[in-house]
């Protein structure tokens, strides 16, 4: 797929106003994400504003991390007023499998709301895909973790999902996969720090709705993009780190800063993406 790099000075062009109702473990770092990219955060979670705050937005994410009674019927309601707008949802199944409590939310959001990405690690995404995973909390276990061995097979599970939701479905991870429909592609750009980090896939969900804010028509090229972009400004960021005998909380702030210089002919210069079917 080409010119989905582009999306990324479409951001800075239009700065899409983003709502996050994300979780609190990493909510500084997913609003500074989509700050560094090029893009306007708003981090609402009170069922009293969210409607309004949708109408504002360009693009919503949801990310259910620190799940509670509160935010529930937040996402709930500012998801079924971002669709009633025709502004792109991001879905982010933090723990998916992990708590019944976690497993009737997904299911209701996935009932009530048209999500135009669902963005998870390997496990979280085989849970909705409907694979038997055994859950360890938030993180996936490298038994599912994509692969050469098992790129194409995991593709097809995503692109499987994909079909059954109507979203675009990325598999974040060593490699990463972005699929739609009948299509998946396969990024291979990152560096291992960003495992080591609390928050990298959030940060990444928070880069989806950006992108989609800019691009609402290109679910897959705005997916691509975002995930491009991490991998790339991970990549960054250590060519910084390791000369300089950092650890994992310069890696984090290296990592914002190698997203705020990044533009899309750097993105695209530096990208390695391939079609896996």
């Amino acid at each position: 797929m080409n010119g989905f790099a582009e999306i990324l000075d479409d951001v800075r062009r239009q700065v899409p106003v983003v709502h996050s109702i994300t979780n609190y473990v990493t909510v500084n770092d997913c609003a500074n994400v989509i700050l560094a990219l090029g893009g306007s955060a708003i981090m609402a979670d009170d069922a009293d504003e969210v409607e309004q705050i949708a109408g504002l937005s360009a693009a919503l994410v949801i990310n259910i991390g620190t799940l509670n009674q509160h935010t529930i019927p937040a996402m709930l309601a500012a998801g079924k007023r971002a669709n009633a707008l025709g502004r792109p949802v991001v879905l982010d199944p933090v723990g998916a499998g992990a708590s019944d409590l976690r497993n009737d939310t997904l299911a209701r959001l996935l009932g009530e709301v048209r999500f135009a990405a669902i963005k998870g690690n390997s496990a979280e995404i085989r849970f909705l895909a409907g694979s038997a995973v055994a859950a360890r909390g938030v993180d996936a276990g490298g038994e599912t973790l994509v692969t050469e061995a098992n790129l194409e097979a995991s593709a097809r599970m995503a692109a499987g999902l994909s079909a059954r939701t109507g979203a675009a479905v990325v598999v974040s991870g060593p490699i990463d996969l972005v699929a739609f429909h009948d299509a998946a592609w396969a990024v291979r750009n990152g560096d291992a720090h960003m495992a080591g980090i609390t928050g990298a896939g959030c940060m990444a969900a928070a880069a989806t709705g950006c992108c989609l804010g800019a691009a609402p028509d290109k679910a897959a090229e705005a997916c691509l993009c975002a995930m491009a972009a991490m991998g790339v400004a991970g990549e960054m960021a250590a060519e910084q780190l390791i000369p300089a005998g950092g650890g994992l909380g310069s890696f984090r702030t290296l990592l914002l800063d190698a997203l705020g210089r990044l533009d899309g002919p750097a993105l695209a210069a530096r990208v390695q993406v391939e079609s896996v079917f």
